[in-house]
């Protein structure tokens, strides 16, 4: 009856069946057991994880958008703050369904991510470790980033003592910060495994200390990083004032 419906002759349920037929068929990964094994370990860590987009030929985003500016980066539904969730069944389903994507982990819920240049990142790890500090876990993405998580400033009493992400992200004065985004309450990262545009097809975001480990204080890092930051800000100016190329 339903191939019937609304037209006795039948045509608009077969018109539906060749529309079906003719559409283009989305390929179709198996579920890699790792990566899904990887998410949930993340969110047994407690991030809250949500599908983002994944790299795809053309325009390198899967969601077509024409000079999308952060290609296989951003989420792939508006609704990402409610939807990231740490539910297991819910990330399976995600995994499952959607093979090829990429996951990201809002920030500002129960942790935040200290996002560096991968150099100044380097130099910072081995004198965290070096100094006895506890790590948190830390991930390095192929685009040239380091990204500690720790956990998160919380909400205050006094709700003024807040800043936008934004300026987390972009500070007004980067000779204070250098380098250095701050990702708190409506931001979101990547979060491994994860796959990026360009390349040899090979550019990822991988763990680099799991999460496995304990997430740490913010503040417990930030001295640190906030100096190496400056150390490779003040490196890469003195590069260019020597007519040097920058390095990737």
């Amino acid at each position: 009856m339903s191939a019937t419906f609304g037209d006795p002759s039948g045509r608009q349920g077969r018109l539906s069946q060749w529309l079906r037929g003719r559409r283009p068929k989305q390929a179709v990964t198996a579920e890699d057991p790792g990566r899904a094994a990887l998410l949930l370990a993340a969110a047994e860590a407690g991030l809250p994880l949500a599908p983002a987009a994944h790299p795809a030929p053309g325009y390198g985003c899967s969601c077509d958008r024409v000079g999308c500016p952060t290609p296989a980066r951003h989420p792939v539904s508006f609704a990402w703050q409610t939807q990231s969730t740490t539910d297991r069944a819910q990330i399976e389903r995600w995994a499952r369904h959607q093979p090829q994507a990429n996951f990201i982990t809002a920030t500002g819920m129960t942790h935040d991510v200290l996002d560096v240049p991968l150099e100044a990142g380097q130099e910072a790890l081995e004198r965290l470790l070096a100094s006895g500090v506890e790590v948190g876990p830390v991930a390095g993405s192929d685009d040239g980033r380091l990204l500690f998580f720790t956990l998160t400033r919380g909400t205050p009493e006094d709700e003024d003592e807040w800043w936008p992400c934004e300026l987390d992200c972009r500070p007004e004065t980067m000779d204070e910060h250098p380098g250095l985004r701050w990702h708190c309450r409506g931001s979101y990262v990547l979060v491994p495994p994860a796959r990026l545009p360009g390349g040899d097809g090979d550019r990822r975001v991988r763990w680099v200390r799991g999460p496995e480990h304990a997430l740490p204080d913010p503040l417990s890092l930030l001295e640190i990083l906030t100096d190496a930051c400056a150390r490779y800000a003040g490196e890469e100016a003195d590069q260019v004032g020597a007519g040097w190329p920058l390095r990737h």
